[in-house]
């Protein structure tokens, strides 16, 4: 298979073992993590945003991690870009987006990913610990790496979806494929991260050693937020693809229950997914779309500068979830993004969010998951002053820095995955 490679940062050899001493085990001192990816990678993307700050802390002081990421076959390549902060990137493409292609691609993927590194001249000894995301958890790739690089692997669970997220439930491939990979990494690693308590309480029932580490961000990627006085209107933000996880309908409807009024006085811009879109793929009835006046915009799927900018600009981002299956599992990235930018959120609490957004602090908190709440929730922000908006904006930022900045994790991530787990199990083990 006729692969192209692209590296991006230090040369991954020479970081990886700078003057070539080995310990007792014949691993380099300054061995280093590798993250195997298949995504968009590092702004495509959630799972790209969040396997970027992973592999941006998961690193100790003075080295940084290497990630190999398979561009997806059907994805056109953007324009080559100058280096990524904290990681060294290779990227591997493949010519031809036929069906054929994409799945030799993913089948030959973990002998593409050692073929990279010999290229590379990153060897055995060069690498600590195998970083690999849930979905991407094989037998093929986590046995050829494991045996290749003769080091841990340890797999990060950002999502356990539920079957009633889909529309034909347990006959969904993405599904089926989802919890097979799952079932995998119960069976074959020792150690995870979990991007939530509930998630991690669900692996450590499988005798897994979990570290929690919520989705993280770059704080400094974001300036302050700045909207317009809330005298000339309230700027609401949801981004995002709703899919069945976000209750976008639900959010329409609770606009649709405020007096006419109030209504005049909100806009709401949903970036991510259009109007069609929306209608066919998410909980939106269109028939309450029509009956809303309230400015509603949709912009479809825009670049990740445009969301930054569109944070920058509103008064509040909004995320309503059911409360159970997958939203009690996952964690939704959009919260850190958003009060990294100062944009306070306005949701109703699911997974670990109470620990994070206050009501009246960081955010306004929806009583439940209604139409009924969204209105009430609204109403009070008809009601705030602009230094009571300013206030929420500076927590906001406050705890992005505390809680999801990258480098507020560097030195726990770091740790855990450095940690001597012990070889990857089988199931020959006993319980």
């Amino acid at each position: 298979m006729d692969d192209q490679t692209m590296v991006v940062g230090q040369d991954p050899a020479a970081a990886g073992r700078p003057d070539g001493r080995t310990d007792r085990s014949g691993r380099a001192d300054s061995a280093r993590p590798l993250l195997i990816g298949a995504y968009a990678f590092p702004h495509g993307d959630a799972t790209s945003n969040r396997l970027l700050q992973l592999a941006r802390c998961a690193a100790g002081a003075g080295t940084r991690t290497l990630v190999v990421n398979d561009w997806p076959c059907e994805l056109a390549y953007p324009p080559p870009s100058g280096e990524v902060a904290g990681v060294d990137l290779v990227t591997l493409r493949v010519r031809g987006a036929n069906r054929l292609a994409r799945l030799s691609a993913r089948v030959a993927r973990p002998v593409r990913v050692l073929r990279a590194l010999h290229r590379c001249d990153v060897g055995r000894g060069d690498v600590s610990v195998v970083l690999l995301p849930m979905a991407m958890m094989t037998v093929g790739n986590w046995a050829v790496l494991r045996l290749a690089l003769r080091c841990p692997v340890v797999v990060d669970a950002s999502e356990r979806h539920d079957r009633r997220q889909f529309r034909r439930g347990w006959l969904a491939p993405y599904y089926v494929r989802h919890r097979w990979s799952t079932f995998l990494a119960t069976r074959l690693v020792d150690r995870a991260t979990a991007v939530s308590t509930t998630l991690a309480a669900y692996l450590r029932r499988h005798g897994l050693q979990v570290l929690v580490v919520p989705p993280q961000v770059d704080c400094d990627e974001f300036a302050p937020a700045r909207p317009p006085s809330l005298g000339d209107g309230l700027r609401l933000l949801y981004a995002g693809t709703p899919g069945r996880k976000d209750m976008l309908d639900v959010i329409l409807r609770g606009i649709g229950r405020l007096s006419p009024s109030d209504q005049r006085r909100v806009s709401l811009t949903i970036a991510g997914v259009s109007r069609d879109d929306a209608a066919a793929r998410s909980d939106l009835d269109v028939a309450v779309l029509d009956a809303v006046s309230a400015d509603v915009a949709f912009l479809g799927r825009v670049p990740r500068d445009t969301v930054l900018t569109l944070l920058g600009r509103s008064h509040f981002s909004m995320l309503v979830r059911p409360t159970g299956g997958y939203a009690a599992n996952g964690f939704p990235s959009k919260v850190p993004e958003s009060l990294a930018a100062g944009c306070p959120v306005m949701l109703n609490h699911t997974s670990d969010l109470p620990s994070y957004v206050h009501d009246g602090i960081e955010g306004l908190v929806l009583g439940g998951n209604g139409p009924d709440d969204v209105r009430r929730a609204i109403e009070r922000a008809l009601r705030l002053r602009d230094e009571d908006w300013s206030a929420m904006s500076r927590a906001a930022r406050s705890r992005a820095r505390g809680s999801f900045d990258h480098r507020a994790w560097r030195d726990r991530v770091s740790a855990f995955v450095a940690r001597d787990g012990g070889a990857d199990r089988s199931r020959a083990r006993s319980r």
